[in-house]
């Protein structure tokens, strides 16, 4: 059994692992082939590709999904339009099994905005890679559930509501599987009297497919030097609401993408808005977090962004269902791990597949689900275990999502340099040269590196709410069903607790209370002066505190499982 990794340290903040253990006894253990950590498209995907494989070839291999959130989906959110390129080579009969994949796209808009106007982007000069043809507008959440369901119709076991909490590893340093947290710790860091031990789930091979920012993936990368010689790895801030609008106004299938206003053009992201049934919209924004401004905060550009006159048109009216936020990756191609280590692999966005210049991941996730997946079933059925799965790197490689990838591996990186140069530059690279070009950028910073000081920028006054088409962000925290045990600790960790008021606050206006779209880090004033407040049940998991903060001071952690959003049709 191996020691906790001091990521995990929230579980024993009172008592050790080893003290816990000679009170309570061993942890159970389950042994299976394959344990998948994370049940979201890429984890659900391997888990399906490996049953799959198995009754091809007559044998029978154990796999079981940890999903931290308390039902499959529970915790998904995107967009999202879906390209089913992946899904075909998956479960080609996807239609005849009922796939939420209803409705078609019908019409592309982009749009350039300012304050006021707006300027549509005419189709023919559109590049393909903003081209929806043949794609769906979907809910991923309700693909995810659908996913789960032809999961456990081959034998899948699934486990909602646990949360991989710890690796652990085999004497020889291997990846022996995952521990699940611990049950019933108190705020104090006490066993409370519902106290459970988790459990540990060994396994020939695991896969990590925790989405974006994955804490154990993110340790993982450390322990064996994943990124070395990879570029920083670049994320965004994906914040989406979901609307009932006037029938007159709802077009099924219409997708509509943004770039400019409420963002300066110095400042990397855009919106979408894409209609799907029952007269309802998703409407989002995404901020890349490389920004440098400390006074933005993406929640309200957000805001701001929904009373332009092209998007008001729509919502005016309507009805704000539902709320929630994702941190996304946007690294693409050059800022890729490696993805295998002894006795496991990083897949869908853990590794950080998502195309950016298309603004999808789902099929990405789901293609290296099924690569993941057939590199460990060959591996178990050759009798091999806890080596490193190199068919995986190898035949992404060979893929077309290596190909695909490897045509947009530019984008970010021009969008960075600004939005009329990006966009000169992306459309000469797309549209006239079809991503074949012999020239590679490469990512300079990590996003936390970018934040200039506080008196280098001018703060930025941002309306109030109205309540009917921007609000704030306690009653959008509200919709989106989260929820954690209160009588936990914190899974929002300091490294060391000065540094948000001698460092954040003093050098950068205290950025983590504008970062946050859930209003959990608060400054507040003591008798002895500003303190940082974490209201931690807030937290949507979006993961953009771990990535963003300057100093690198805030860690999350896993809280038990079941806690955090859940969303509904996502």
């Amino acid at each position: 059994m191996s020691c906790p990794s001091p990521y995990a340290h929230k579980y024993f903040l009172n008592m050790d692992a080893q003290s816990l253990l000679e009170q309570f006894g061993p942890r159970e253990a389950m042994e299976y082939d394959v344990v998948i950590v994370g049940g979201g498209p890429a984890g659900l995907s391997a888990a399906i590709r490996l049953k799959q494989r198995a009754a091809e070839k007559g044998v029978d291999i154990g796999v079981c999904v940890l999903e931290k959130g308390s039902e499959i989906g529970a915790h998904i959110l995107s967009g999202a339009v879906m390209d089913p390129r992946a899904l075909n080579e998956l479960i080609p009969d996807w239609k005849e099994k009922g796939a939420p994949l209803d409705v078609e796209v019908t019409e592309d808009r982009f749009l350039f905005l300012s304050e006021t106007a707006a300027k549509a982007v005419p189709n023919w000069a559109l590049p393909d890679n903003f081209k929806n043809h043949g794609n769906y507008v979907i809910s991923l959440a309700n693909v995810t559930r659908w996913l789960g369901q032809q999961a456990e119709a081959l034998g899948v076991e699934i486990f909602p509501g646990f949360a991989a909490a710890e690796v652990l590893y085999n004497d020889d340093g291997s990846v022996k599987g995952v521990a699940t947290g611990n049950l019933g710790i108190g705020k104090d860091g006490e066993p409370t009297e519902n106290f459970q031990l988790g459990m540990e789930l060994h396994a020939k091979y695991t896969l990590f497919c925790e989405g974006a920012r994955g804490h154990l993936g993110r340790q993982l990368s450390d322990k064996f030097r994943l990124r070395d010689g990879a570029d920083p790895q670049v994320y965004g801030i994906g914040i989406k609401e979901l609307w009932e609008i006037d029938p007159s106004k709802h077009k099924p299938g219409l997708v509509i993408h943004t770039a400019g206003w409420p963002l300066d053009a110095q400042t990397y992201g855009g919106s979408f808005l894409y209609h799907i049934d029952n007269n309802q919209v998703m409407v989002g924004f995404v901020v890349g977090l490389g920004y440098s401004n400390p006074y933005l905060s993406p929640f309200e550009e957000f805001q701001r962004y929904k009373t332009h006159p092209e998007i008001r048109k729509f919502l005016e009216g309507g009805k704000r269902v539902s709320y929630g936020a994702r941190a996304i990756t946007a690294g693409g191609l050059m800022s890729l791990p490696k993805l295998v280590f002894p006795g496991g692999a990083l897949v869908g966005d853990d590794a950080g597949f998502l195309n950016a210049s298309r603004i999808k991941g789902s099929h990405a996730a789901i293609k290296t689900g099924m690569l993941a997946a057939d590199a460990a079933f060959d591996a178990v059925q050759a009798g091999r275990q806890s080596d490193e799965l190199a068919a995986y790197p190898e035949s992404f490689k060979t893929s077309w999502l290596h190909t695909e990838l490897y045509r947009a591996r530019n984008f970010k990186q021009w969008m960075s340099k600004g939005l009329y140069l990006g966009t000169l530059m992306v459309g000469i690279e797309q549209k006239l040269l079809g991503g074949n070009v012999p020239w590679t950028l490469r990512h300079q910073h990590w996003d936390h590196e970018t934040l200039k000081h506080a008196s280098q920028c001018k703060p930025i006054e941002y309306p109030k709410p109205d309540g009917k088409l921007t609000f704030d962000r306690l009653s959008s925290v509200f919709i989106s069903n989260t929820d954690h045990e209160e009588n936990q600790p914190a899974h929002l960790t300091l490294k060391d607790p000065s540094v948000p008021v001698d460092v954040n606050l003093q050098t950068y206006a205290g950025p983590e209370a504008r970062f946050c779209p859930t209003g959990v880090y608060e400054f507040v004033s003591g008798d002895d002066g500003p303190r940082l407040q974490i209201n931690a049940q807030n937290c949507v998991h979006c993961k953009t505190c771990d990535i963003k903060d300057p100093t690198q001071n805030i860690v999350w952690v896993t809280p038990e499982g079941g806690g955090g959003p859940n969303y509904p049709n996502m």
